[in-house]
C-alpha cells in the first residue's frame, strides 16, 4: 500500500504540473484557451487526489479532512471550469488568470497546510 500510496502522490503532482504548465505556456499577451496538458492535468490531478485519500484512509493515516475538504472544493472548481470550457475557442484573461490563481493556491494549500512540517 506504502508504494500504491508514493504512486499516486507523484501522479497527483504530475497532474498539477501539468495545469500550472499548461497555463504558464500562454503567459503574456495574446488569446488564452484552455489546452490539452490544462484538460488532462487538472483531471489527473483531481482523479489521483481522491484516490490517494482512499489509499490514505486504507492505511489508517491520521487525516487533517478540513485540509483535504478545501483542496477537493478547489480542485473541482478548477475540474468544472477547464471542462467547461475545454471546447471553446478562447477564455478570457480573467479567466485565465483565475485558474492559474487557484491551482498556485490549491498546491499552496498542500504545502503549508502540512502535518509534515509540524
Amino acid at each position: 500500500m506504502e508504494t500504491l500510496r508514493l504512486i499516486l502522490l507523484v501522479v497527483h503532482v504530475l497532474g498539477f504540473s501539468a495545469l500550472i504548465g499548461g497555463l504558464l505556456a500562454q503567459a503574456g499577451p495574446g488569446e488564452k484557451k484552455v489546452n490539452g496538458a490544462m484538460r488532462d492535468g487538472v483531471g489527473t490531478a483531481f482523479v489521483a487526489g481522491l484516490a490517494l485519500v482512499g489509499v490514505l484512509e486504507g492505511l489508517d493515516v491520521d487525516l487533517n479532512h478540513a485540509k483535504i475538504a478545501v483542496k477537493t472544493v478547489i480542485g473541482l472548481v478548477l475540474l468544472v471550469l477547464v471542462m467547461a470550457n475545454t471546447r471553446k475557442p478562447r477564455i478570457p484573461q480573467g479567466l485565465w488568470a483565475g485558474l492559474l490563481a487557484l491551482s498556485v493556491v490549491n498546491v499552496v494549500v498542500a504545502v503549508v497546510w502540512s502535518s509534515a512540517h509540524a
